[in-house]
């Protein structure tokens, strides 16, 4: 079997070792006739696209950057940030196989039996987020009154910002897709009219305590979907450096070793080589990985340059608040 691990030691570009993988899954899937990783190698081949193609994600950040230029003039007494980038190898690689496992331990659940091969490659054609941006909103303490709840005032405007972005976007080439979250799902603070665009976690936390507002846009013009999420400063702690990032690693582990517990090994050869895949990204160890512009001294200290476990920059705009002595 083929991993992703095989090719993580020779020194080679993340460009180059996705060439190459891609490309051995596939003649190996031709010879074996195994859809699945045909699928896996073309999914492989949309993350070369978007790091080979680059002129498509120019014009899509302008596009974005329109908004945070609009959001500049709207709300000069804000502090945000938005930022741009391209899903890490690694964690592409970790959600596919995710995905595969996901998708059969539920169907077994269900049915007490294994999907067909033809049923697993057909649910593996939902990645949305390999291009994603994010924006996060911070209040100064000095723009809050006394007596008054910074949290509120910053829940107020996020969800404001939440109320223009997809009209604004629709106007520039984006198309809002409906989540399909259900309806007692969402805040009220989001108007009907866009309420079905978002995958509301700030009304409806994942069991980490994960916050955000999610929606994913098709970009008409780079024809390529992308992912847009909105938090708040805390929030964005929360998920980065927090309980949420710790506990949701955990919780992906204790999940999958519990999924492997239910399906017996040798019953599914397409989950068994999903499972392999992933433990052995989850166990890697990244001081030891020799990857072109990538240096890691544990699994917390690392220097990307290259995307391989952290994603790739597409854009950083920062913006500080104006005004430090006028209240809102």
């Amino acid at each position: 079997m083929i991993t992703l691990n095989d090719y993580l030691y020779s020194g080679d570009t993340v460009l180059k070792i996705l060439l190459q993988y891609s490309n051995d899954l596939k003649n190996e899937a031709i010879k074996m006739h195994n859809s699945v990783d045909l699928a896996h190698s073309n999914f492989l081949i949309q993350i070369i696209e978007l790091l080979e193609h680059s002129d498509f994600l120019t014009s899509q950040s302008q596009r974005i950057k329109d908004f945070y230029l609009y959001m500049t003039q709207k709300y000069p007494f804000l502090a945000f940030t938005f930022k741009g980038r391209i899903k890490s190898l690694i964690r592409a690689e970790e959600k596919f196989n995710a995905y595969i496992l996901e998708y059969i331990y539920d169907y077994y659940e269900k049915n007490g039996s294994y999907p067909s091969e033809a049923e697993v490659k057909n649910n593996l054609n939902y990645f949305r987020d390999l291009i994603a941006y994010r924006i996060v909103i911070s209040l100064p303490v000095c723009h809050i009154p006394d007596g008054e709840s910074g949290e509120k005032m910053e829940m107020k405007y996020l969800y404001e910002i939440a109320n223009i972005l997809p009209e604004f976007l629709e106007e520039r080439g984006f198309t809002p897709k409906i989540s399909g979250q259900l309806e007692d799902y969402y805040s009220n603070e989001l108007s009907a009219n866009n309420r079905s665009y978002y995958r509301d976690y700030v009304k409806s936390p994942r069991s980490s305590g994960y916050k955000s507002l999610h929606i994913t846009l098709y970009d008409n013009l780079a024809r390529c979907y992308t992912e847009v999420q909105l938090r708040t400063k805390d929030m964005d702690d929360l998920a980065e450096i927090g309980e949420a990032n710790h506990f949701g690693y955990e919780k992906s582990q204790e999940e999958n070793r519990r999924k492997r517990d239910i399906i017996v090994q040798g019953d599914c050869k397409i989950f068994d080589e999903a499972y392999e895949r992933l433990i052995l990204l989850q166990e890697l160890d990244l001081a030891a990985v020799n990857v072109n512009m990538f240096k890691a001294i544990n699994n917390q200290l690392i220097n990307d340059g290259c995307g391989l476990f952290r994603g790739r920059q597409i854009l950083p705009f920062e913006h500080l608040s104006r005004f430090q002595n006028d209240i809102v």
